[in-house]
């Protein structure tokens, strides 16, 4: 079985998450600039199967576009060209950073760690990833 991606993309950062190959936990993998997102999926598709990529679909509380929606939109048409063989998929993102942030606090993580952008990014892409894989269950 291959592996499921996510990505929390961001003008600044991207959040990358992934499950095991039986598809069953999300766990953050690296939190990497927007420019080397291409780059790091071919690198890590060349020596990991990777079947579907959940990409993060930021939408204001009531379901509105927010000013990162259409950059993500033209992301995932340069993706889908970029790698044929990856089915991509939109996920909705809403709450996921407050969630991540409370998350953090949770496990206890210091506040010096819980300021770090990039853990909060790699946590955000988990819980999209975790999301996905849920609603997939009920789905079926």
């Amino acid at each position: 079985m291959s592996r499921i991606m996510a990505i929390d993309y961001g003008t600044r950062r991207v959040g990358i998450a992934v499950t095991d190959p039986l598809q069953i936990i999300a766990s953050p993998v690296n939190t990497i600039a927007p420019n080397d997102l291409f780059e790091f999926i071919t690198e890590y598709t060349a020596s990991e199967s990777v079947g579907q990529v959940v990409l993060g679909y930021p939408l204001k509380e009531d379901g509105t576009s927010t000013d990162l929606t259409a950059a993500v939109d033209n992301l995932l048409d340069k993706l889908k060209m970029e790698f044929p063989a990856i089915r991509f998929i939109r996920h909705d993102e809403r709450y996921t950073s407050r969630l991540a942030q409370r998350s953090m606090i949770q496990s206890g993580a210091r506040k010096k760690s819980r300021r770090k952008k990039s853990n909060l990014d790699q946590i955000s892409a988990t819980l999209i990833l975790q999301s996905y894989m849920e609603y997939r269950k009920l789905d079926q």
